[in-house]
């Protein structure tokens, strides 16, 4: 009994590190996709769902797939602004249809991925991953405010709520340590709705008008349909995220005392794949390994995998309760916004240190990422400069994440891989 209490504990203690990640994600997203309530509380519930599933997938080792070591998945950031970007262009359903083939990409090439990534070097990726910081900070800036088109927007009250709940995250950066440290951004999501409570600006209807039990409902949001340019998009979401997640098995690895074979990365390439699929299917989200639990592996010594699937129970029965979804629609939007202020611009500071790798002496270095994310930045600001243009050439320039990407791509290959060739050559001569 006294284990299992403890192993309870411990599997509870990795869900509150990756709670913040998977409530706010939906949140952010079914906000800017215009959701009602319901819709909201929904999309939060089958996060929490997918979170379990795709976490289930990875650490169940099979001769298919799972990378079998005590991982925990949930939704990627790196794709919040590109399905922003999709679900108000090309609607809702779009958002599936994408995520859904970008699913099967990565099941079908898992085992060439190795070869792939070298088209995704941390030049390639620290851009994207930069571009895609930049074009969320505008999301956050307008939700501090009270939301963009609010009639209220920018009321001193909105401000008092955001760059309090920034400071109170700051702070706990500053004086916190460990656990609590990690969990600075729920710790002030909540305090921000309790500031927000007392001053008279949280409706509690939503929870006691939510029910306590309910059912999966796939394609809740409608069948998904499918469009080039969205589907390239998450594409380059589920490559990044690849890359992402290949640093935390490696890391993973080496904390568990395991040697991580190409076999092993491969089944646990796959094992994401198939966790994207199923976030297409139940209309949530694309998911990616948690690089924050890692941490906790590390802090508590605790390398079992029962933990872990403790962890999986646990997102799964939280996933059938409606109110425990309700309960975090009453966030209002100045509050997420202060917290999103500090979580995207962490994906710009996340995109500087993988640049940080990259050897900033050479020139063509410095153009890749100048020009990547000059042109990224300027399609996202600017999003009918090439509206001119042919409509066949609209999937790659509508949207600033895909663009910046693809100039990345294409700037690494006539730069850096063609001349490793050429410095091979030399060599053999």
């Amino acid at each position: 009994m006294r284990r299992l209490s403890r192993v309870f504990s411990l599997g509870l203690q990795h869900v509150l590190a990756m709670y913040t990640g998977a409530v706010i994600v939906p949140l952010i997203v079914g906000k800017a996709l215009k959701l009602n309530t319901e819709q909201l509380a929904y999309l939060i519930a089958i996060d929490l769902l997918g979170c379990g599933l795709a976490t289930f997938l990875q650490i169940w080792k099979n001769r298919y797939a799972g990378i079998g070591l005590p991982v925990v998945l949930g939704c990627t950031f790196t794709a919040v602004g590109p399905m922003i970007a999709i679900g108000n262009q090309y609607g809702i359903t779009a958002i599936y249809g994408a995520i859904i083939v970008a699913g099967l990409f990565v099941i079908i090439f898992a085992g060439f991925f190795g070869k792939l990534l070298k088209f995704f070097s941390p030049v390639v990726t620290g851009s994207v991953v930069t571009v895609i910081g930049l074009t969320l900070i505008p999301v956050a800036i307008y939700d501090m405010g009270g939301g963009k088109g609010s009639p209220d927007f920018g009321q001193p009250y909105h401000l008092l709520l955001s760059f309090g709940v920034l400071i109170f995250i700051i702070l706990m950066n500053r004086f916190a340590t460990g656990f609590l440290r990690s969990i600075s951004v729920l710790l002030g999501l909540i305090v921000g709705t309790l500031a927000a409570a007392c001053m008279g600006k949280v409706d509690i209807r939503p929870v006691l008008e939510a029910s306590w039990f309910h059912m999966v409902h796939p394609f809740y949001f409608g069948v998904p349909t499918f469009n080039l340019s969205a589907i390239l998009t998450m594409i380059l979401v589920a490559m990044v995220s690849i890359v992402e997640s290949t640093g935390v098995f490696l890391a993973l690895g080496k904390i568990c005392d395991q040697e991580l074979s190409e076999e092993d990365l491969t089944r646990g390439y796959r094992a994401e794949g198939l966790a994207v699929l199923v976030g297409g299917f139940l209309n949530s989200f694309p998911y990616t390994t948690y690089s924050q639990n890692v941490g906790l592996v590390q802090l508590t010594k605790v390398k079992t995998r029962d933990v872990i699937f403790t962890a999986v129970l646990i997102l799964a029965t939280l996933s059938f309760i409606p109110k425990v979804a309700a309960l975090t629609t009453l966030i209002p939007t100045a509050v997420l916004g202060g917290a999103m202020v500090a979580m995207f611009g962490m994906v710009v500071s996340y995109g500087i240190k993988m640049l940080g790798t990259v050897d900033l002496n050479r020139h063509e270095n410095l153009l890749i990422i100048a020009c990547s994310v000059g042109i990224g930045l300027g399609v996202t600001i600017a999003p009918d400069l090439f509206k001119l243009l042919p409509p066949g050439l609209h999937i790659f320039t509508d949207n600033g994440i895909i663009a910046g990407s693809i100039t990345a791509i294409v700037l690494h290959l006539i730069f850096n891989v063609k001349r490793s060739k050429k410095d091979s050559l030399l060599q053999l001569q």
